[in-house]
């Protein structure tokens, strides 16, 4: 068995160079990938274009294969532009609520999508990190950056646990998801690795036992609205993580006992279709319908 990788070490390694985590997480990747530095970076860059993409797509009202979401990232939109300055979360959220539905609805519709860390999950990421972006005037360059702190904390839970909602319910898909876009921020906002470390663990913590029960099977509810209950998680982690509230449990802990809840979760919670809100009256009526085509 392969040894699990650590985000407690890659942290301390970080810490013991006095260098950033994401300094540290472009030097480490280069290195794994033999690449130069600045061609990780323009990887990056390359993805948050496409993110930026499927944003566009989202927001163009295009309606999902089963029929089921479509519209709402363009209502999010619309309630933006009427209700500026008297939002209920604020400017910045809302924004990413939006952003986090735009890629929901465009994975659902069979647009292109960067998965973060899957394609169920792929709204958390951009919503977080181009919500920020705008709102601190951010650069393409520091957002590849975030962008591969984002990918080391996904690689190190699949190390420990697993990114599949079809093995671990959707905490490992909306939460995995949280949890990078989380450190993500807090690498943005200047932290320290250890609070990208709290950021992730708070994450997690607030996002343990999701299941996952998509209606029909079908990766459009409750999925594309999850990704934007998984953005509020996020950014509400970064923000205790920079002022400098603690996970009481180590995150690497935090993610392993992600792994023993994915373990004991019922296999009717995890990807089938046979529990949670796939199974309620009005689930099954839509199931019926869709596979009555």
């Amino acid at each position: 068995m392969d040894e699990k990788l650590s985000l407690q070490d890659w942290i301390g390694l970080a810490q013991e160079r006095n260098m950033s985590f994401g300094d540290f997480c472009v030097e480490f990747q280069a290195q794994e990938l033999e690449i130069t530095k600045d061609e990780l970076l323009q990887r990056m860059e390359t993805m948050l274009k496409v993110m930026e993409e499927s944003i566009e797509i989202g927001l163009s009202g295009i309606k999902s294969m089963g029929g089921l979401v479509g519209d709402n990232a363009k209502r999010m939109e619309n309630y933006r532009n009427e209700h500026a300055g008297d939002s209920i979360v604020g400017s910045v959220m809302s924004k990413a609520i939006m952003i986090s539905l735009a890629v929901g609805e465009a994975n659902a519709s069979m647009g292109r999508i960067v998965a973060a860390p899957t394609a169920g999950a792929s709204g958390t990421l951009p919503a977080v990190l181009f919500s920020l972006a705008e709102a601190r005037g951010i650069d393409l360059s520091a957002l590849a950056k975030a962008l591969v702190v984002s990918g080391a904390i996904g690689m190190i839970i699949a190390s420990r646990a697993t990114l599949s909602g079809a093995a671990g319910g959707c905490q490992a898909e909306c939460g995995s998801a949280g949890a990078m876009a989380a450190g993500a921020a807090v690498e943005l906002y200047g932290g320290s690795p250890a609070q990208v470390g709290q950021a992730v663990a708070m994450t997690l913590k607030n996002m343990l036992g999701l299941v996952c029960d998509p209606v029909a099977g079908l990766v459009e509810v409750p999925c594309v609205k999850r990704n934007a209950g998984a953005t509020a998680v996020a950014m509400t982690a970064a923000e205790m993580a920079l002022a400098g509230i603690e996970s009481v449990i180590p995150v690497d802990e935090v993610i392993d006992a992600m792994s023993a809840v994915g373990n004991a979760m019922s296999c009717s919670l995890k990807e089938t279709a046979q529990g949670g809100l796939a199974v309620s009256p009005t689930g099954l009526a839509w199931a019926n319908k869709i596979f009555a085509r």
